[in-house]
C-alpha cells in the first residue's frame, strides 16, 4: 500500500522522539528520549503525519514529493528556548572586562551600568534599529537549532520603550520563520528617572492593562537590587488578574522566597534558581512550577556554583533549560552550548538534558502541545544534526553541530 505525503526524512542514525505523557516530563521520564534507530518522519501540511523505521515507512510514502535522505545523521526535535532577551541595543563587553577585574554584576548594576546601560541605549534607539538587530539575533538562534523562542522586554522601563519593544516582539512573530512567545517584563529594574512607587503603582495600575494584548506571560526580576518579595507579589497578582501567565526570575543572587512564591501562585515556570530552599523545590513540585536553569549566565559570570540541578530532578519538579540570551550576563544564543554546560556543570544525563531543551522547554512556555517533540499531529519543527549519537552533543561544546533546520515543514535557508 502507497501514501503520499509532503515528505519524508529517512535514514537517520537515530531519530529522538521525545514522545511520552502530555505534561512535563519528571523522574525516568527525563532519561527517554523515545529513539528509532534508522529512524523516518513523515510530514503533511507542516505537521509530523507519521514517525517509524526507515524500512517500514520508505515503503508506504516512497512517492512523496520531497524525500530527505539524513545521510545516517541524528535528527530529533527543533529546540525550544524558553528564557531570553533577544530585544536589545548596544553591547556590554567593557562590563566583562569589569568584572574580570574584580566588579560583580550587582556592583555594576547599582553605579548605573548593567541593565540600565540597555535601557538607555533602547530607548534612544528607533523600533526599526531595534527590529533589525532583534531579527539578525533571531536568525542566529534558528541557525543554531532554535525553533521556538521566548522573548522578554524589560530593557524599555517607560510606557513608550516597553510598547516598543513589545511591538518589536510581535513583528518578528510575524515575518520570522521561527514561533516567538513574548513576556512583558517592565519589573526587570526600577529605571533610574522614576519613583519606585511611582512605576510600580504605573505597572499594576496601567502598563499591565496597556500590554495584555502584546503579551501572553509577565515575568517580575526578585531580587534586592530589583523588586522586593512583596512588590513581586503585587505584580504578579495584578497581571494574573488580567489574564496572563506567570513567570519569576527567583533565586539568581540571593534565596529571597520568589521560587515559592511562584508556585504559591501559579506560575508556568520559576528561571534561573540558582538559590533556593528545600521548601520552596517542595512548592514547586507540588504546583508543578517548572524549574527553567539557566547556565550560561551562571558560566558567564564566573559563578562560584550553578544551579543545583540534582536538587529539583531528584524532587520529580519537571526542568527546563533555556539560553538568557542577553547583552550583559549571557550573550550566548546556542541551546547546544547550554546543554553542555548542563551537562558538564550540573550533572545532568545526556538524555535530561535533551528532554530540558525541547519537550519540557516547550511546555515552560504553554507550547508542550505543539512543539518540543516528534508526534503525530504536532508541528513538524525538526533539526539535523552532524552527529550519530546524542553523547556527541556535549562532547562537541562550542560547536554547531546543526546541519538542516525544518520548521514547520519547511527547510528554513540561512544563506540569505
Amino acid at each position: 500500500m502507497e501514501s503520499n505525503a509532503d515528505l519524508i526524512i529517512y535514514n537517520t542514525s537515530q531519530l529522538l522522539t521525545l514522545s511520552g505523557p502530555s505534561r512535563p516530563r519528571i523522574g525516568d521520564e527525563t532519561e527517554t528520549l523515545g529513539s528509532i534507530e534508522n529512524g523516518a518522519v513523515i510530514v503533511k501540511k507542516g505537521r509530523i503525519f507519521d514517525v517509524g523505521p526507515t524500512n517500514s515507512l520508505f515503503k508506504i510514502y516512497k512517492n512523496s514529493p520531497k524525500k530527505m535522505d539524513a545521510g545516517g545523521k541524528l535528527l530529533m526535535p527543533g529546540f525550544v528556548d524558553p528564557h531570553t532577551h533577544l530585544v536589545y541595543a548596544g553591547f556590554r563587553e567593557d562590563e566583562m572586562i569589569r568584572r574580570m577585574q574584580g566588579e560583580s554584576y550587582l556592583d555594576i548594576l547599582k553605579s548605573g551600568g548593567g541593565i540600565h546601560a540597555t535601557v538607555q541605549a533602547v530607548r534612544t534607539s528607533s523600533k526599526k534599529e531595534l527590529f533589525e538587530s532583534a531579527l539578525d539575533q533571531l536568525n542566529l538562534l534558528m541557525a543554531h537549532g532554535t525553533t521556538t523562542v521566548e522573548i522578554k522586554s524589560g530593557y524599555g522601563l517607560s510606557p513608550e520603550a516597553e510598547e516598543k519593544m513589545l511591538r518589536v516582539i510581535q513583528e518578528l512573530n510575524a515575518v520570522h520563520p521561527a514561533d516567538v512567545v513574548p513576556t512583558f517584563m517592565g519589573a526587570h529594574v526600577i529605571p533610574q528617572d522614576q519613583n519606585r512607587k511611582d512605576y510600580i503603582n504605573w505597572i499594576i495600575r496601567d502598563g499591565l492593562k496597556q500590554f495584555k494584548d502584546l503579551a501572553e506571560f509577565c515575568d517580575v526580576f526578585c531580587e534586592e537590587e530589583a523588586y522586593t518579595l512583596k512588590e513581586t507579589e503585587s505584580i504578579l497578582k495584578a497581571a494574573r488578574k488580567y489574564g496572563y501567565k506567570l513567570k519569576v526570575h527567583a533565586g539568581q543572587f540571593r534565596s529571597l522566597g520568589a521560587a515559592g512564591l511562584a508556585a504559591d501562585l501559579g506560575a508556568i515556570s520559576a528561571e534561573h534558581l540558582d538559590h533556593v530552599t528545600d521548601d520552596e523545590i517542595r512548592k514547586m513540585k507540588q504546583a508543578g512550577t517548572i524549574a527553567i536553569l539557566l547556565p550560561g549566565a551562571s558560566f558567564f559570570l564566573d559563578s562560584k556554583s550553578y544551579p543545583d540541578a540534582r536538587r529539583f530532578l531528584d524532587e520529580n519538579v519537571p526542568v527546563a533549560l533555556a539560553t538568557d540570551f542577553n547583552p550583559g550576563s549571557c550573550p550566548c544564543f546556542s541551546m547546544q552550548m547550554i546543554m553542555a554546560l548542563a551537562f558538564l556543570r550540573m550533572k545532568m544525563s545526556i538524555a535530561q538534558c535533551i528532554t530540558a531543551a525541547t519537550i519540557n522547554a516547550a511546555y515552560a512556555i504553554n507550547r508542550g502541545d505543539q512543539v518540543g517533540s516528534i508526534e503525530k499531529g504536532k508541528s513538524a519543527d525538526l533539526i539535523l544534526l552532524d552527529i550519530q549519537k546524542p553523547e556527541q552533543i556535549p562532547y562537541h561544546f562550542g560547536t554547531n553541530l546543526v546541519k538542516c533546520v525544518i520548521k514547520g515543514g519547511r527547510m528554513i535557508d540561512f544563506s540569505v
